[in-house]
């Protein structure tokens, strides 16, 4: 029985600082979100037993292995307080893997939605956030959407006006940034350029794209091993291609660039494809 298919938005940082170590061994965050158009596809359908994972082009994962997307949906039904049915779900994916714009945290948000409304359509949005969050930390974000400011480990959100009407060239380079080795950097470094987020947090509130473009900051751009030279660029390039600024996403490696003109945008997102695959002209998204 089909049950649904559902967008699942890629999300950006237009502004990531890390404040430190936590006692539960994460860190706290304060970061600046937005879901943009560029987007996986998640269905589901209720069959047979148990639960299963497939990907377009027929790869199925081996049996036997927990995902992301069979953690949440046992957490899910374990709320529910009824036995999970015999599950199969499908990715569609487009969203770069290991590329710090939150593929595998889409994914699982919106199989939390379509779960939602098959078997619990009265629940809170603040309760399957907090199931998402029981997954990953970015889930929480990923079920919302929209423009938010997280904190905590990123679960704790709070609504924030979205970007104007722009265009994002979304680029992500031949290669991975482990998150985990980041956060190792990170502990005991004195970051030189943290982001304004306050300010980030008005020109939002006045619609002030240019206001909010010279805001864009990452700190985990201060971390990257040489290796990710191919980060900084991007960045430049995009910046020549007219981008009013660009910044890294997340733990990266994928850069966007911030442009006015969707021809101007457009024209740079061909300019960086003859180089690098992963370049992906998009728009801003609402909450879902």
């Amino acid at each position: 029985m089909e049950l649904g298919r559902r967008a699942a938005p890629a999300k950006l940082n237009l502004a990531l600082d890390i404040l430190g170590p936590r006692p539960d061994g994460y860190h706290e965050m304060r970061m600046v979100m937005h879901t943009v158009s560029l987007c996986d596809w998640v269905s589901l359908q209720e069959e047979g037993e148990g639960f299963s994972l497939e990907t377009e082009g027929g790869f199925c994962l081996p049996p036997g292995k927990k995902t992301m997307e069979q953690q949440a949906a046992e957490s899910f039904f374990q709320a529910v307080g009824r036995p999970m049915p015999g599950l199969a779900v499908r990715l569609e994916k487009r969203i770069p893997a290991y590329a710090g714009l939150g593929g595998g945290s889409a994914d699982v948000a919106a199989l939390l939605r379509l779960m939602r409304e098959a078997y619990a359509p009265g629940m809170p949005l603040p309760e399957l956030e907090r199931i998402g969050g029981l997954t990953g930390s970015d889930v929480p974000f990923c079920v919302r959407g929209g423009a938010c400011l997280a904190e905590g480990r990123g679960e704790v959100l709070t609504d924030l006006p979205p970007l104007p009407p722009c265009w994002i060239v979304v680029c992500k380079p031949d290669f991975g940034v482990p998150t985990p080795e980041l956060f190792a950097r990170v502990d005991g470094i004195g970051f030189r350029d943290r982001p304004d987020t306050g300010g980030m947090i008005r020109a939002l509130e006045a619609g002030d794209l240019a206001a909010v473009a010279s805001r864009l900051r990452n700190v985990f751009e201060e971390v990257l091993p040489p290796s990710c030279g191919e980060v900084f660029r991007i960045k430049e390039r995009l910046l020549v291609l007219g981008a009013m600024n660009a910044a890294m996403s997340g733990s990266g490696p994928a850069v966007f660039g911030i442009f006015q003109s969707r021809d101007t945008a457009a024209e740079a997102a061909e300019a960086l494809k003859a180089r690098y695959a992963q370049t992906f002209l998009a728009e801003p998204a609402g909450r879902l």
